[in-house]
């Protein structure tokens, strides 16, 4: 292992083809997460719902989806996708963006969301090199990108995920990768209870529900990673970033929905992770 680590501290250069390639891979691997995820999610709350109803009556026979089974398929001729048509990012270009049985058009968000993994991984090993912060900071990463785009799809932030997530910072920074043991748990406490306050006071305030409670785990999450004192810049963040985004999908949508908070909370928090100690010194001017 320390030949390993030595060899790509002294060639970076492989260091960044390594994870940019395997980064790739794990975009591809994201986008069966985040289509599968509020589907098996969805089959749970059937089979929960019929036992609670009617326990007498046998379970619906329907095949278990998970992350890796079925084999995935084109959601229109039901053909299998084979090896060669599920190389990120290549695949897409040489199909030029449509299924190889059937031409039906294969959304470009798919390969966007393989870029975007990659990119965002190789910021995060421009920051760290190869060090443990470089690789739990890339796990980090990866889940945050799962987390967004299911949100925008679904409004719904998983407690597999986000919970996985809180206790992988939980786990990390009892050997003070990112932060103190004891900033970490007080990170995670703070970040739950502060938007679960703002929260009953929109309610009592309104009677309506304002946001969800995987909004609280979330930012409770990044508190376990961060700690407490980046919590005032995530949530500024969030609202900033929610704004821009929030008006320009106004703008695209030409009418009034619901949309999620917690792809922005996700992005302020990578943005807070990467940046956030010297966006705190500019702003203190120090």
């Amino acid at each position: 292992m320390q030949e390993f680590i030595s060899y790509f501290m002294n060639n970076p250069t492989a260091l960044y083809c390594a994870v940019g390639l395997f980064s790739l891979c794990i975009g591809s691997f994201l986008n069966v997460v985040i289509y599968r995820t509020p589907k098996m999610m969805e089959q749970e709350w059937r089979t929960d719902c019929q036992l609670l109803l009617h326990p007498e009556q046998a379970i619906i026979d329907e095949s278990k989806l998970t992350l890796s089974k079925p084999a995935s398929t084109c959601p229109k001729c039901r053909s299998e996708i084979r090896w060669y048509q599920n190389i990120p990012v290549i695949s897409w270009l040489v199909l030029r963006g449509k299924c190889g049985s059937c031409q039906n058009p294969i959304s470009i968000r798919y390969p966007l969301i393989e870029l975007l993994t990659a990119l965002a991984s190789l910021v995060i090993v421009s920051v760290f090199g190869p060090t443990l912060q470089m690789l739990f900071g890339l796990l980090l990463t990866w889940i945050l990108i799962a987390l967004t785009f299911i949100d925008f799809d679904t409004q719904l932030l998983p407690d597999r995920y986000t919970l996985t997530l809180a206790a992988l910072g939980l786990g990390v920074n009892s050997y003070a990768i990112y932060t103190s043991p004891t900033s970490a748990i007080w990170g995670y406490i703070i970040g739950f209870l502060c938007l679960w306050i703002v929260y009953y006071l929109f309610k009592i305030i309104t009677g309506k529900e304002g946001m969800g409670y995987g909004d609280f785990k979330l930012l409770a999450a990044l508190g376990a990673w961060m700690g407490p004192l980046m919590l005032p810049l995530i949530v500024l963040l969030s609202s900033f970033v929610g704004a821009i985004i929030g008006l320009i999908l106004l703008k695209i949508r030409k009418e009034n929905q619901p949309f999620a908070f917690g792809p922005y909370i996700a992005i302020a928090g990578w943005i807070a992770f990467i940046w956030g100690e010297q966006i705190m010194k500019a702003y203190l001017g120090q």
